[in-house]
């Protein structure tokens, strides 16, 4: 039997993801992890993008887009705290796309430092929607 970890995705508003994994993928601060049970304890920030878990007896990769956090990482169990996190299969093109178009224009009125960070945030976040979108195409094809 494959060693496995417990991983816990939650973020502000529900608990996003609560399983066994045997490996995940995080955008960390200064680029992607890739994390297997046993892993030497660490705690670091994410930034926008996916998290990629491998599901004991799945095929397929649960995929979660967050727009930043904490992860916690513990031999046996992963904790990520997300600012906010949408499962792959709830991931919407159109409302991504939106809102991307949104913090653009936000970005280009921006008139002091809070609202310039705000909306690059808001910015990040739909992008990392959009790029794990593809990725979710690219992964059926």
């Amino acid at each position: 039997m494959a060693s496995t970890m417990h991983v816990d995705v939650v973020s502000a508003e529900a608990q996003i993801y609560s399983g066994e994994a045997e490996f995940l993928v995080a955008p960390a601060e200064m680029g992607e992890i890739g994390v297997y049970p046993r892993h030497v304890p660490l705690l670091t920030r994410i930034k926008p993008g996916s998290l990629r878990i491998r599901v004991p007896g799945q095929a397929k990769e649960v995929l979660v887009v967050v727009s930043g956090g904490m992860m916690e990482v513990q031999p046996s169990l992963i904790t990520v705290l997300a600012d906010t996190a949408i499962r792959g299969e709830e991931l919407d093109e159109q409302r991504a796309q939106a809102a991307k178009r949104d913090a653009e224009a936000a970005l280009s009125k921006a008139t002091d430092d809070q609202e310039t960070a705000q909306a690059r945030a808001a910015l990040k976040a739909a992008i990392a929607e959009l790029h794990a979108l593809e990725y979710l195409r690219k992964r059926v094809h």
